[in-house]
């Protein structure tokens, strides 16, 4: 402001100064010069802010704290889903719901009349015809809500990530990377919507050579699990790598080999808990309910009676049962070996605090598996144990997140 003033009095100066010859000139010069300086302080006064809060740069700290904070509430409505989802099958009530309607079964059966529908419907299915036929209509109307309300919880989760992206896209506060990875969370979302119809419908099918009892098929719930975990373990690294600062560590070898070491514990973490759905699909917790020992046996006699010998590992319940507790083993022998490494150097103090609460809850883990097993799986123990495997996992991709790499 005070150039352009500057400038406009030095050029009626010059006008009326007149002249001829090199007072022309240098009238003409400075004429110029100031123009190109008065051009610039004009583009720079229009392009200057007139309040602080004019002009915002995103994404930035701000806006990357605020996705993350959502990114680790969708985590925690997923581990809703999932425990909610154990606790269904459990209560064996995730076959009572014989219909899928995106919008239409949000409202449950309000009538007599329309309970005594939905009842006979689950009427004309295996689970009734074979384990359910004396039951009474506020039996089923238990198990009904079980499922309605684990069905209602996914589509509070597929809002919750769906319904932000677009209002978080829109003010632009997504990088280019995290537009990739918002669009594959919201896609995994409506894909583990799918897949949980897809397992349902398992367990809804005739299957006249079989006299066992109905159940989905422990292949369709290890991947219903399986999914949920990834969208889980995703929004949680996601949500932490943009919380947290990363830790500005020498790249020793020994931190290489202590990141290496907590990336193999944190797959084996998953790996155990995903078997835990093969053992929960086929009540494999019930056969063999001893400890250390398999009834009489190290090693029980029927742990490879199935053929091919493959099978086994997927349909064996006893197979199943006894791979659960060699991989629930090792991933505590892992977790304590990470401890007792971790110790012998020197690491910031959340770092340090993670992993020991990693390895205090993988010990509460296995103390709860032992007692869900000696007292014939009880469905509250039981979905604690469940809940445990969610937890161990949780304090694993914290241990990652505080190991990683400064981004150069």
């Amino acid at each position: 402001m005070l150039l352009a003033s500057i400038r406009t009095t030095l050029l009626n100066g010059c006008r009326r100064a007149g002249g001829g010859g090199s007072q022309h000139s240098n009238g003409a010069q400075l004429r110029q010069w100031l123009a190109r300086r008065g051009h610039s302080t004009i583009t720079a006064e229009a392009g200057a802010p007139s309040s602080p809060s004019a002009v915002v740069n995103v994404p930035n700290s701000a806006t990357n704290r605020i996705v993350g904070r959502w990114l680790l509430g969708c985590s925690g409505l997923v581990v809703g889903a999932i425990v909610l989802g154990g606790v269904t099958r459990l209560t064996e009530s995730g076959l009572s719901m014989v219909d899928w309607h995106l919008v239409r079964e949000m409202k449950p059966p309000q009538s007599q009349a329309e309970w005594e529908a939905e009842f006979s419907k689950y009427q004309q299915f295996p689970e009734f015809k074979i384990m359910n036929h004396n039951m009474t209509l506020p039996e089923f109307k238990f198990i009904f809500y079980m499922e309605w309300g684990h069905r209602m919880w996914g589509r509070l989760v597929g809002l919750a990530y769906i319904l932000p992206t677009v209002y978080f896209w829109r003010k632009g506060y997504f990088t280019h990377s995290m537009k990739g990875k918002v669009l594959g969370l919201c896609g995994f979302v409506f894909f583990q919507g799918l897949l949980g119809w897809y397992m349902v419908k398992s367990g809804l099918e005739e299957k006249p050579e079989s006299h066992d009892i109905p159940r989905v098929s422990q292949y369709r719930l290890s991947a219903h699990l399986g999914s949920a975990l990834l969208l889980y373990c995703a929004s949680l690294w996601t949500g932490l790598t943009l919380l947290l600062p990363a830790h500005k560590l020498a790249e020793t070898k020994r931190l290489m080999q202590l990141r290496r070491f907590a990336k193999g514990t944190g797959g084996l973490v998953f790996l155990t808990a995903l078997s835990g759905a093969f053992v929960a699909g086929l009540d494999a917790g019930l056969v063999y309910n001893s400890f250390p020992k398999m009834g009489e046996r190290w090693v029980p006699d029927d742990l490879l009676a199935f053929s091919p010998t493959l099978k086994n590992f997927f349909e064996n319940p006893t197979t199943v049962q006894f791979d659960h507790r060699i991989l629930a083993i090792s991933s505590l022998t892992a977790i304590t070996g990470l401890y007792l490494f971790s110790r012998r150097m020197v690491l910031p103090r959340r770092a340090k605090l993670a992993i020991s609460l990693l390895t205090a809850m993988a010990y509460g883990q296995v103390a709860l598996g032992i007692s869900t097993l000696l007292l014939y799986v009880p469905t509250p123990l039981a979905a604690t144990h469940q809940s445990g495997s969610v937890a161990l996992l949780s304090l694993a991709i914290w241990v990652l997140a505080e190991l990683r790499k400064v981004p150069k």
